[in-house]
């Protein structure tokens, strides 16, 4: 698209910051409207990481039911290679989706990505194990892990777009709610999982009692489908149309964002290198790690459910500390901590202390999450509103699929190797100085410039 974009809020350092942005007629959206704008992002991204959670949780599960027996490492490590897959497609997929939302709007792929996601992770509760339809049953899991990541590919980032062209103040505080929301799916998971391994036998629950777990995702889905049809779309969207329709020229997002916006998603996903990492561990790796180390699976979920509480009122104080001080400030203080308390932390999930474990779980999800709010905003508000879509959802999912998609099978790869997580642990800390080194030196302007500063504050 050759023409030049309205300008967008992210990129106007010196507007004053009035409240949630008006639509096309000039008027501020009313109280309820906003409050569907708020849900319609929070639930689609509750509806998304509570299947990346619950396959993460169950994986000891998933493994023994959808994978030849025998080798109990090599079935763990396959199913984290189906969790793999869904990642490798999501730079095709996030670049699709964004493309999408760039052309026909980001409600439209909100509505889109929300019932993709549901497809994929229903048909997992559906599906017959190995010991029914034998190799066909790995095959078909892979096949649904892909349709949910295509669709996952483009919903956090699409999420916060939405929500963040909406409300033109308070940015790192409406990215920390996006944050904060990706604890509620994986909470959900937990708490219903917790309460179904208490309540069902163990083998009625390995049986098909984990299934009800992945068919919960149903209601949820609706709930958001329904109020996603109900919003309005972004007035910066609708400036991007009405501007694009003036000039008849064709939209080339895709184009654009790679050859004029490369060195920014650069910079955004170095930036977000050790907190991606962080994310995928909290979400998908604890729970194995725990279990290995000789706690029960109800210590271990019950130490996730901590983390989760924990996670969204983090996120939402961290991104009210960037507003407040700075993006700069807070993204290198939280990542010079992560570098200092990453290796403790797996030391202590190997101490066999349950008060240790649990301590060291929950603060490494408080480092994590004050983070996010920041990250969010460089990944979204980096681009001009009519390639904002493809650029931050490409950025995003490269980074997620080569960093954080990666990080459960590493993990698990290098315990077998080494016989101890410290040695992923060194892995991550490395990430995590790389990308205190890009906030310190290399930090994307929109995270300082959303709060009318300059990004050097």
């Amino acid at each position: 698209m050759s023409h030049t974009a309205a300008p967008s809020n992210g990129d106007s350092a010196g507007t004053p910051a009035s409240g949630p942005a008006r639509d096309h007629t000039g008027a501020p959206p009313t109280a309820i409207s906003w409050r569907r704008i708020l849900l319609s992002a929070v639930l689609g991204n509750t509806v998304e990481w509570y299947d990346n959670a619950l396959y993460g949780i169950l994986a000891v599960i998933i493994a023994r039911r959808f994978f030849a027996g025998g080798d109990s490492t090599a079935g763990l490590i396959s199913t984290y290679l189906a969790l793999i897959l869904s990642y490798a497609v999501r730079p095709i997929g996030g670049t699709l989706m964004g493309r999408i939302g760039d052309v026909k709007g980001r409600k439209y792929v909100l509505t889109l990505t929300i019932m993709l996601m549901s497809v994929g992770t229903v048909a997992i509760g559906l599906l017959p194990s190995y010991a029914a339809i034998g190799v066909a049953a790995p095959a078909l899991l892979a096949v649904c892990r892909v349709v949910q990541g295509v669709g996952a590919s483009g919903e956090y980032t699409a999420a916060a777009d939405f929500l963040l062209e909406h409300g033109d103040r308070r940015r790192n505080y409406l990215s920390g709610l996006c944050v904060g929301s990706t604890s509620l799916g994986p909470l959900l998971a937990s708490v219903v999982a917790y309460v179904m391994i208490l309540a069902v036998p163990e083998h009625a629950f390995d049986s098909w009692g984990w299934r009800v777990l992945f068919l919960l995702a149903a209601p949820l889905s609706l709930v958001t489908i329904y109020i996603r049809r109900h919003v309005t779309e972004t007035p910066e969207f609708q400036q991007v149309m009405a501007q694009a329709k003036a000039e008849t020229v064709k939209q080339t997002p895709f184009r654009e964002a790679v050859r004029e916006h490369w060195l920014d998603m650069l910079r955004a996903i170095g930036l977000g290198a050790g907190q991606r990492i962080g994310s995928f561990v909290i979400q998908s790796y604890f729970v194995t790690a725990l279990v290995q180390n000789g706690f029960g699976e109800d210590q271990a979920l019950l130490a996730a459910i901590l983390t989760y509480i924990v996670g969204a009122p983090a996120a939402i104080w961290g991104g009210r500390m960037a507003d407040r001080h700075g993006g700069r400030r807070l993204l290198v203080a939280g990542y010079s901590v992560f570098v200092i308390f990453t290796v403790p932390t797996f030391l202590a999930i190997e101490s066999g202390s349950v008060v240790l474990a649990f301590i060291a779980v929950v603060v490494f999800t408080v480092i994590n999450n004050i983070i996010g709010g920041p990250l969010t905003t460089a990944y979204v508000m980096s681009y001009p509103a009519h390639v904002r879509g493809t650029a931050s959802a490409l950025n995003y999912n490269v980074g997620t699929t080569l960093l954080g998609g990666t990080a459960p099978l590493l993990a698990a790869w290098l315990h077998g190797l080494t016989g101890t997580d410290v040695s992923f642990g060194w892995y991550m800390t490395f990430f995590c100085l790389v990308s205190a080194l890009v906030a310190g030196f290399a930090l994307p302007k929109a995270i300082d410039e959303a709060r009318g500063l300059p990004a050097a504050a």
